[in-house]
């Protein structure tokens, strides 16, 4: 396949949840090849990292704080990065989990309360959609545009204890293959991409985490847990003119956690 079809040189990339983990590593990997990229995070002091470190590395980037839940704020953000970059071209919804704090404890779903509903919602589903809103409109206009979500296994299989992530993973899943069914003939491509557990360099386990994780990773087919660099490769592809003809899918990245045909 030739090298080009890889080159996002003249494209604007947004990646949510980005000052961290695997949305840092597709922000990078996206800048290494040529996109100008729009990083967020609830946090400030991350977003602002990972731009500065693309761009020491050559790269264009710009950090933009924002609640992706919260529809004002991106509208606020896109208006942003519209001013600084141009139009955005690709759409990486990776902020998930259970929102800034990522607090996700396991609870009997009988024993939670609708306010611990809503934080999933609010990020892994609602921060999609308002997303999504708020870009679409412009790569419909102008002819080509990528939109990849980054959603769980958990979506597609049930976790037990996250019943509510679950269910808003899974919403987010099937509202990009409805969104792909009404922006293809636009030259509007539309993905998702299912994870599995996920390494955190930056947090130490602790001996019963140690143990719980052996017992969890001898259900895996390749027993590692996954890395941010497993994935950003998909995301390049998906991203690419390499995938125009792709639209529609789910891809599990899980190390064989759990098959799909």
């Amino acid at each position: 396949m030739p090298r080009q079809s890889f080159d996002l040189s003249g494209r604007t990339a947004l990646v949510t949840g980005a000052g961290q983990g695997v949305g840092a590593e597709i922000a990078r990997t996206l800048a290494a090849h040529g996109a100008r990229v729009a990083i967020n995070d609830f946090v400030r002091d991350r977003a602002e990292g990972v731009a500065t470190a693309i761009g020491s590395d050559g790269g264009e980037a710009l950090a933009v704080q924002a609640d992706v839940g919260d529809r004002d704020s991106v509208a606020g953000i896109v208006s942003r990065i519209e001013e600084s970059f141009g139009s955005i071209d690709i759409l990486v919804n990776n902020a998930g989990n259970a929102g800034p704090d990522g607090e996700m404890p396991r609870v009997d779903f009988w024993k939670t309360d609708r306010a611990e509903w809503d934080r999933y919602f609010h990020v892994n589903l609602f921060g999609v959609m308002n997303c999504a809103h708020a870009v679409t409109g412009g790569m419909v206009a102008r002819g080509w545009g990528r939109v990849i979500t980054i959603v769980s296994d958990a979506g597609r299989t049930g976790e037990q204890g996250h019943e509510a992530y679950s269910a808003a993973k899974a919403g987010a899943a099937g509202f990009s293959r409805a969104l792909a069914r009404s922006l293809g003939r636009y030259g509007v491509t539309v993905n998702s991409i299912s994870l599995s557990n996920i390494a955190r360099p930056d947090a130490a386990p602790t001996t019963e985490q140690q143990v719980l994780l052996k017992q969890m990773l001898s259900r895996y087919i390749v027993r590692r847990q996954g890395r941010p660099n497993d994935i950003a490769p998909l995301v390049l592809l998906l991203a690419s003119d390499a995938g125009e003809w792709i639209t529609g899918q789910n891809y599990p990245v899980n190390g064989g956690f759990s098959l799909a045909l």
